[in-house]
């Protein structure tokens, strides 16, 4: 088994956000909740629950296409019994996408009936993104945008201020900075993160990392480690050595280059080229 490591990650700017998050609250409707379907437990900031605790909810988990579909069921069931509303879409592709604006507002129908009520028809409503850092919320708002408006990149930390973006006349979304809790409790909280990217490289052993993630893997989803690298069952640092091997990462002395294989199986794992893998169960 993996020798055990704490995952910190906590720059300035996330207590910036969390005061920004909190006063923002007043200028909107409702929240939009982005998670990972890959990791629904670690990529929900446990502080959200309660700066969102008065307001409306709806939960989508991106990345739908790389997790494993029997399991996102089991999640979707989950939350239907906690009484939240969720929804799995893919913001790159924008599956699942559709159907999100029919369920703001079948969140929001007693409001949009009381603004009805009050003549007050065509006031937009107003939605607050959040989410932990990478999680896809820029490609949220340029798919429903319709395009390129927030900027988009694959590492943590892109998104910096508030911003506004205005979908159409009946529809405004605020954007917020990506923002993580001061201490990961639990350690596989902070695997899991650091799995997925979330949590940036440099503050982490990626050997570390690849050797943890293949131990998950080897007992969950062995089939795939073999299909997509010839491999059988193995100890998580034979596996590491095989695949490096077996991709011709093998330096002079016929030693193979694990710093170079992790990579690389971290990178096939977070682009979703290993399979549908979901690493967290309700």
């Amino acid at each position: 088994m993996t020798e055990p490591q704490t995952v910190q990650w906590f720059p300035g700017h996330m207590a910036k956000t969390r005061r920004q998050i909190e006063k923002s609250l007043a200028l909107v409707d409702a929240a939009v909740e982005l998670a990972d379907a890959r990791i629904p437990v670690s990529s929900r900031n446990p502080e959200l629950a309660g700066m969102l605790a008065n307001k409306p909810r709806i939960l989508l988990l991106n990345k739908c296409d790389m997790a494993d579909p029997a399991v996102t069921s089991q999640w979707l069931r989950a939350y239907q019994a906690q009484d939240l509303r969720a929804l799995p879409v893919d913001c790159r592709s924008g599956k699942g996408l559709r159907e999100w604006r029919g369920e703001i507002s079948a969140l929001l129908a007693d409001r949009l009936a009381a603004c009805r009520a009050k003549g007050m028809v065509g006031k937009p409503l107003r939605l607050l993104v959040v989410g932990i850092p990478n999680v896809g919320k820029s490609s949220f708002i340029n798919r429903v945008c319709g395009g390129a408006r927030a900027k988009v990149e694959d590492r943590p930390g892109v998104t910096r201020g508030n911003q506004w973006f205005r979908v159409d006349a009946t529809l405004e979304l605020l954007d917020t900075p990506g923002v993580l809790w001061p201490k990961f409790e639990d350690a596989v909280v902070g695997q899991h993160l650091a799995f997925t990217g979330a949590v940036t490289d440099r503050v982490v052993d990626v050997e570390w990392l690849a050797l943890c993630l293949l131990e998950t893997l080897s007992a969950h989803y062995m089939p795939l480690l073999t299909a997509r690298y010839g491999v059988e069952p193995a100890a998580p640092d034979a596996l590491l050595c095989e695949i490096g091997r077996r991709r011709g990462m093998v330096v002079r002395g016929g030693e193979v280059d694990t710093e170079r294989a992790a990579n690389m199986l971290l990178s096939e794992y977070r682009d979703g080229k290993l399979g549908a893998i979901t690493l967290e169960r309700p």
